[in-house]
């Protein structure tokens, strides 16, 4: 079965002033065609439940979750290694009962659906605990994909926040996590944190019963992974110095942070695992000013694999970041219309976090201008699905200059949807971003 192929395209107005010195690009990453996903004894699924005593009320909730781990389960290949959690102030082992994975199958998806049925809430909560638990179970596939889905539906109030950033930092780069909050008693910046960490989303689910598409969703879309653990590997020369990573489609995330160093001037990123997609990297470049016609190369930028034990490392693909030095005043102040789009969408989350968060703590006047400045944002990115859930939060009068009103009467669910949202972004209406 053979592996996608990547290909990576730079995007950028490389000419800057005399003097100039700051270097934009817009990374573009694709994986298309091979193979349609890994090889199924090369996977694994951890399918994480919380069944705090919150998740009895109302019945439908554990109900739903129950239903929806199901879906998840019988969404899974044959052969692909897998394992249930159910997670309350510690963390448990639903299927298998021992702490290990079992390879799917007619005969383990029916013990798996049976565990599910008999499963009670009670107790607190404790996220670092599951996600421990997790990390021991994946321990034994660390050559394939490593998918977890966590399902919560309230606060992390059983273990401090330095204990959850241990199990973070013991568990980043070992698995990808997506996390869903069901209902609106949970926090948003809290499991934000988690998915954050562990390289995948975070969303809402406001209405249990939404919950079995939802883990269809998210199980299908890894089932469709095919390479683990790649790295964005970005090489600077020792005159520049390397300013900041992020991704900015399909949603903002900062990884300057993350940088590991491989080598003289260079440094990993992590993107977790790929399968048939597109993402979108803004790389920022502080080089050295140089005189008028002089070029080079600011940064190169690769896609690496790393190899298992005695093997090679691979790269996937490989492109350059230039820099060039013009007297020509139209060539060095044209901005490059993707780098501007990206710029302002990762503007707009941050204006959306920020003014939700005023609102929260009464300060008004602020809230009506960051908010103000969202609509601003969505309506020049053409990001239509954050307008509309904007819409709910604002009343607008006008979206070209930002003037909105508060709402007074605003829904939890409306909030936290536009709070937990604020990162997807969108590509340019034309397409070229």
């Amino acid at each position: 079965m053979s592996e996608p192929r990547f290909d990576i395209s730079v995007d950028q107005n490389k000419y800057l002033p005399a003097g100039g010195t700051r270097v934009h690009a817009i990374v573009s990453v694709e994986a298309s065609g091979g193979a349609v996903a890994a090889p199924s004894g090369a996977a694994a699924e951890v399918i994480i439940i919380d069944t705090s005593g919150s998740m009895a009320y109302p019945a439908t909730k554990l109900r739903s979750a129950v239903d929806a781990a199901v879906a998840a389960v019988d969404t899974l290949r044959d052969g692909v290694h897998f394992a249930i959690v159910a997670g309350n102030d510690t963390a448990r082992m639903v299927y298998p009962a021992t702490n290990e994975l079992v390879k799917a199958s007619e005969a383990t998806r029916a013990k798996a659906r049976a565990a599910l049925r008999k499963l009670k809430a009670f107790g607190g909560t404790a996220i670092g605990s599951w996600l421990r638990l997790a990390d021991e179970l994946f321990d034994a596939h660390q050559d394939g994909v490593r998918h977890a889905i966590l399902l919560t539906d309230g606060k992390n109030q059983h273990e401090t926040d330095e204990e959850l950033d241990a199990v973070l930092f013991r568990c980043g780069g070992r698995f990808v996590c997506d996390c869903r909050g069901v209902g609106t008693d949970w926090k948003v910046a809290e499991l934000r944190r988690v998915a954050s960490a562990l390289l995948g989303s975070v969303d809402i689910v406001a209405d249990p019963q939404d919950l079995v598409a939802d883990f269809q969703a998210m199980t299908e879309a890894a089932m469709g992974k095919a390479v683990a653990d790649v790295l964005l590997r970005v090489w600077t020369p020792q005159t520049a110095t390397l300013t900041f990573v992020k991704q900015v489609m399909p949603s903002v995330e900062d990884l300057t942070g993350r940088r590991v160093p491989s080598g003289p001037q260079a440094g990993d990123y992590p993107l977790g695992a790929w399968g048939a997609e597109s993402r979108d990297y803004h790389v920022c470049v502080e080089v050295a000013p140089n005189e008028v016609g002089k070029e080079l190369r600011a940064a190169w930028v690769k896609l690496v694999v790393p190899g298992g034990a005695g093997q090679e490392e691979k790269v996937l693909a490989s492109g350059n970041v230039l820099a060039a030095w013009t007297d020509d005043e139209a060539e060095s102040t044209r901005i490059n219309p993707r780098v501007a789009h990206y710029t302002g969408q990762a503007e707009l989350a941050d204006v959306i976090q920020q003014g939700l968060r005023a609102r929260e703590e009464g300060d008004l006047a602020t809230a009506t201008a960051r908010l103000g400045r969202a609509v601003q944002l969505a309506d020049e990115a053409g990001n239509d699905p954050i307008t509309a859930l904007l819409r709910k939060v604002v009343d607008v009068e006008d979206a070209a200059t930002g003037t909105v009103r508060l709402k007074r009467d605003v829904d939890k669910a409306d909030e936290m949807s536009l709070d937990t949202r604020s990162t997807k972004t969108v590509r340019t209406r034309g397409g070229g971003a």
